[in-house]
Protein backbone atom coordinates (compact mmCIF):
# COMPACT_ATOMS: atom_id res chain seq x y z
CA UNK A 1 0.00 0.00 0.00
CA UNK A 2 1.26 3.43 -0.96
CA UNK A 3 1.28 6.28 1.48
CA UNK A 4 0.30 9.75 0.24
CA UNK A 5 2.06 11.44 3.07
CA UNK A 6 4.81 13.89 2.34
CA UNK A 7 8.03 13.91 4.20
CA UNK A 8 8.50 16.77 6.59
CA UNK A 9 10.36 19.73 5.02
CA UNK A 10 9.35 18.96 1.39
CA UNK A 11 6.84 21.81 1.20
CA UNK A 12 7.97 24.52 -1.21
CA UNK A 13 10.76 22.52 -2.88
CA UNK A 14 9.44 23.20 -6.39
CA UNK A 15 9.31 26.92 -5.65
CA UNK A 16 12.86 26.90 -4.31
CA UNK A 17 14.13 24.99 -7.35
CA UNK A 18 12.39 27.42 -9.72
CA UNK A 19 13.84 30.38 -7.83
CA UNK A 20 17.32 28.88 -8.16
CA UNK A 21 16.96 28.13 -11.91
CA UNK A 22 15.11 31.28 -12.99
CA UNK A 23 18.20 33.55 -13.23
CA UNK A 24 19.94 30.97 -15.42
CA UNK A 25 16.91 30.74 -17.71
CA UNK A 26 16.71 34.54 -18.00
CA UNK A 27 20.43 34.69 -18.82
CA UNK A 28 20.05 32.02 -21.52
CA UNK A 29 17.13 33.93 -23.01
CA UNK A 30 19.16 37.16 -23.04
CA UNK A 31 22.07 35.41 -24.78
CA UNK A 32 19.74 33.90 -27.38
CA UNK A 33 18.04 37.23 -28.11
CA UNK A 34 21.41 38.95 -28.39
CA UNK A 35 22.66 36.34 -30.85
CA UNK A 36 19.54 36.76 -32.98
CA UNK A 37 19.87 40.57 -32.95
CA UNK A 38 23.55 40.46 -33.95
CA UNK A 39 22.92 37.90 -36.70
CA UNK A 40 20.05 39.99 -38.05
CA UNK A 41 22.22 43.11 -38.02
CA UNK A 42 24.98 41.25 -39.82
CA UNK A 43 22.58 40.19 -42.58
CA UNK A 44 21.29 43.76 -42.94
CA UNK A 45 24.77 45.30 -43.32
CA UNK A 46 25.84 42.59 -45.77
CA UNK A 47 22.75 43.27 -47.89
CA UNK A 48 23.44 47.01 -47.70
CA UNK A 49 27.06 46.53 -48.78
CA UNK A 50 26.05 44.30 -51.69
CA UNK A 51 23.44 46.74 -52.99
CA UNK A 52 25.79 49.71 -52.58
CA UNK A 53 28.63 47.95 -54.39
CA UNK A 54 26.40 47.05 -57.33
CA UNK A 55 25.08 50.62 -57.67
CA UNK A 56 28.56 52.14 -57.27
CA UNK A 57 29.91 49.77 -59.94
CA UNK A 58 27.39 51.35 -62.33
CA UNK A 59 28.76 54.76 -61.36
CA UNK A 60 25.78 55.89 -59.27
CA UNK A 61 27.05 56.64 -55.76
CA UNK A 62 23.89 58.59 -54.79
CA UNK A 63 21.76 55.52 -55.43
CA UNK A 64 24.35 53.38 -53.62
CA UNK A 65 24.05 55.56 -50.52
CA UNK A 66 20.25 55.53 -50.66
CA UNK A 67 20.10 51.74 -51.06
CA UNK A 68 22.52 51.21 -48.18
CA UNK A 69 20.47 53.46 -45.90
CA UNK A 70 17.30 51.60 -46.83
CA UNK A 71 18.84 48.18 -46.18
CA UNK A 72 20.57 49.15 -42.93
CA UNK A 73 19.17 52.32 -41.34
CA UNK A 74 21.76 54.20 -39.30
CA UNK A 75 24.70 52.40 -40.90
CA UNK A 76 27.85 54.10 -42.17
CA UNK A 77 28.80 53.42 -45.79
CA UNK A 78 32.23 53.79 -47.35
CA UNK A 79 32.90 53.19 -51.04
CA UNK A 80 36.35 52.94 -52.57
CA UNK A 81 37.80 51.92 -55.87
CA UNK A 82 40.32 49.08 -55.94
CA UNK A 83 41.68 48.74 -59.47
CA UNK A 84 38.82 47.58 -61.66
CA UNK A 85 36.56 46.85 -58.67
CA UNK A 86 34.43 48.87 -56.30
CA UNK A 87 34.47 47.94 -52.62
CA UNK A 88 31.58 48.94 -50.37
CA UNK A 89 31.88 48.59 -46.60
CA UNK A 90 29.01 49.12 -44.20
CA UNK A 91 29.35 49.46 -40.42
CA UNK A 92 26.42 49.54 -38.00
CA UNK A 93 25.79 49.41 -34.28
CA UNK A 94 23.44 46.69 -33.01
CA UNK A 95 21.86 47.32 -29.62
CA UNK A 96 20.37 44.04 -28.41
CA UNK A 97 17.36 43.81 -26.11
CA UNK A 98 16.30 47.40 -26.61
CA UNK A 99 19.65 48.89 -25.65
CA UNK A 100 19.84 47.18 -22.26
CA UNK A 101 23.09 45.48 -23.25
CA UNK A 102 26.24 47.04 -24.74
CA UNK A 103 26.20 47.71 -28.48
CA UNK A 104 27.94 45.47 -30.98
CA UNK A 105 29.50 46.75 -34.21
CA UNK A 106 28.74 44.63 -37.25
CA UNK A 107 30.46 45.06 -40.60
CA UNK A 108 29.65 43.93 -44.10
CA UNK A 109 31.69 44.32 -47.26
CA UNK A 110 31.03 43.60 -50.90
CA UNK A 111 33.04 43.90 -54.11
CA UNK A 112 31.64 44.53 -57.58
CA UNK A 113 33.46 44.87 -60.88
CA UNK A 114 33.26 48.29 -62.49
CA UNK A 115 30.95 48.31 -65.47
CA UNK A 116 32.53 49.56 -68.71
CA UNK A 117 30.33 52.68 -68.87
CA UNK A 118 31.30 53.61 -65.29
CA UNK A 119 35.06 53.02 -65.64
CA UNK A 120 35.76 56.72 -66.11
CA UNK A 121 33.62 57.75 -63.13
CA UNK A 122 35.09 57.62 -59.65
CA UNK A 123 33.00 56.53 -56.64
Amino acid sequence: MRSDRRRPGDEGMATAELAACLPVLVLLLAVALTAVAVASGRVRVQDAAREAARAAARGDTAVATRLARQAAPGAVLSIRRAGTDVVAEVHAQVRPIGGLLPAFTVTGAAVAALEPAASGASP
